[in-house]
């Protein structure tokens, strides 16, 4: 085990900006033609070619994190390294916990080569949700959340990485049993949710409620919260009207486009809107979200986008 190196003082939360990457598995199948299956990049790791993209992928977006001024946060390539997802996809137990153990090698190789200093990597161990992150199904309790989500959990935390992130969280409580099954392991975790056009979850609960409802639990609250596969323009009066809870959200990973999560299922082509208009509108909830630390893209967003918000959010910080 490789010895975690910012998890008991993450440097986003102490002053310090992060890149992070952009839309990985809408960039694998709609710009370079690989067939994934389930949505699942992990599986990439199997091969050489597959490991030698993902490794040119994140080298990327850390030279433009390197060059505009911020650190990054690493995320392995695991959102959908779950038990269910895998066995979909033939891996065994076994094979799953060895996804994990070689996610966390490469992002500690990444780290080595690219960390300068003032400029931390953050290693993140990514999951995702159980079910379909667009809709909730087969929805689980805190407790049964805890249960299933507590292997992959305690094999990133196992490898030394520094946080655990839920990516695409539809549901409270799921998202309260991740960060239970976290705080057993000893990990910070945070929790990102998705959002559909009107700002409230899939599951219809709004997005205060939700951040409320996980914060009320004092002794396993998350280290922080995200928004990812939604865009601004679908949450952005939400949090113009919101209070105090809006101040939990550091981070922020939006879909290039303004789709909703049924025509983004059911889109062949590739809706990358603009990357400066993007960037612009970052830069206008960090206003909103003076908190915010994390910045990256979700579906439909590559370097392009990552670039330009890098360049609106550290050109508002230095006005």
């Amino acid at each position: 085990m490789t010895e975690a190196k910012y998890r008991r003082k993450l440097p986003q939360l102490n002053g310090h900006r992060l890149l992070t990457d952009s839309g990985m598995e809408t960039t694998l199948v709609f710009h370079d033609g690989y067939d994934l299956p389930h949505f699942a990049a992990f599986d990439l790791l199997r091969s050489r070619k597959g490991t030698k993209w993902l490794k040119d992928y994140y080298c990327h977006h850390i030279r433009l994190a390197v060059e505009q001024g911020y650190g990054f946060a690493l995320e392995t390539p695991t959102w959908r390294a779950n038990p269910d997802w895998a066995d979909l996809m033939g891996y065994s137990p076994d094979a799953l916990q060895a996804i994990y153990r070689d996610a966390a090698e490469m992002m500690f190789d990444l780290r080595k080569a690219h960390e300068q200093p003032g400029l931390p990597i953050v290693i993140s161990g990514n999951i995702g949700p159980r079910g379909d992150g667009y809709s909730v199904s087969d929805k689980m309790s805190a407790a049964e959340a805890k249960a299933y989500h507590q292997t992959q959990i305690a094999a990133h935390a196992a490898t030394g990485i520094d946080i655990v992130s839920a990516f695409t969280i539809n549901y409270a409580e799921e998202a309260e049993g991740i960060v239970q099954a976290a705080h057993a392991e000893g990990v910070p975790a945070t929790i990102s949710f998705t959002l559909e056009t009107d700002g409230r979850l899939p599951s219809g609960q709004s997005l205060e409620e939700a951040i409320i409802q996980l914060d009320a639990k004092s002794d396993t609250r998350p280290a922080y919260f995200m928004l990812n596969c939604v865009h601004p323009d679908h949450f952005q009066d939400v949090i113009a009207r919101g209070g105090n809870w809006t101040r939990r959200i550091r981070g922020l990973r939006a879909n290039a486009s303004r789709m909703s999560h049924a025509e983004l299922d059911n889109c062949e082509t590739l809706d990358d809107g603009d990357p400066v208009e993007l960037g612009n509108q970052y830069r206008a909830l960090l206003e909103l979200m003076p908190n915010l630390s994390v910045f990256g893209g979700c579906c439909g967003t590559d370097h392009r986008h990552v670039c330009a918000i890098g360049y609106s959010c550290g050109h508002q910080a230095a006005a």
